[in-house]
This record gives C-alpha cells, sequence and structure tokens, in this order.
C-alpha cells in the first residue's frame, strides 16, 4: 500500500514499503520546492522503468559493466485536461553495442511495466471516506 499525507501547503509525504519521499511545487507555483512535483514523479517512473528493463537486459546480453543512462524530457498538454502530452526518452549507450543488441535493448525498454500501463491504462477508481480516527494524529 502507498500512503500520501498532507504536510503542509502542497506539500506530501509519500511513504512506499518503509520508504518515505516528499511531492511538492515550485516555488513559481505556490510550494516551498521541497520535492518533485507528482508529474515529474510520473515521468520519473517511467524513465526509473525502462532504466531497470534496460538495464537487465545489457546484463542479460552484453559485459554486464556496460555503462548506460536514461534521459527523460516532457512537455505539458495546453489544454484541458491538464496532462502529460508527450514523453521522450533516450537510453544511452556506449557506441560499442552490436546492432542486435541494441535492437533487442530498444524492444526490452519499450516493453517495462509503466509503459505497458500507459499503452493499455489500468482502471483507477478514486473514492471519499471519513478519516479514520488513527490516521488523524500521524
Amino acid at each position: 500500500m502507498i500512503e500520501v499525507t498532507h504536510q503542509s501547503g502542497d506539500r506530501f509525504e509519500v511513504r512506499i514499503r518503509g520508504h518515505e519521499l516528499v511531492t511538492d511545487q515550485p516555488v513559481d507555483a505556490g510550494g516551498d520546492d521541497a520535492g518533485p512535483t507528482p508529474t515529474e514523479l510520473f515521468v520519473a517512473g517511467l524513465a526509473a522503468c525502462v532504466a531497470f528493463y534496460a538495464g537487465r537486459f545489457l546484463r542479460r546480453h552484453a559485459d554486464t559493466s556496460v555503462p548506460f543512462s536514461v534521459a527523460c524530457a516532457y512537455d505539458m498538454s495546453v489544454d484541458r485536461p491538464a496532462r502529460v502530452r508527450g514523453i521522450r526518452l533516450t537510453v544511452d549507450v556506449p557506441a560499442t553495442l552490436r546492432d542486435d543488441v541494441r535492437d533487442g535493448l530498444l524492444r526490452a525498454a519499450e516493453h517495462c511495466t509503466v509503459h505497458n500501463s500507459l499503452r493499455t491504462p489500468p482502471d483507477v477508481c478514486i473514492s471519499v471516506r471519513d478519516a479514520v480516527p488513527a490516521l488523524l494524529g500521524r
């Protein structure tokens, strides 16, 4: 279970399996810039998933010490509803990879779990409930 708790202003604490992180909005958007925005985390989740799949592929099909990184940029839609319009990801690898390994790497990266979830969106159900008293004291 993932829990998100309001801290102050636009700042929220996110707890995932014992890990904690903070989301916020930039100062020019009314926040304190104490952490990435939820939208940045959404895009970063995709980039991290692509990196995970790329890394696993490279460990299995190339030298395990092949250095690589994933660069990611995104832009927002100008019309409503507010949403990410486009995401561009680049897996940066050494020029020494064989073409067949590069092709397989691209296929692996394109099939990461987050990308698959965007291609076939999950059902999302949002509800509202009265706060549980034990949670109010956190």
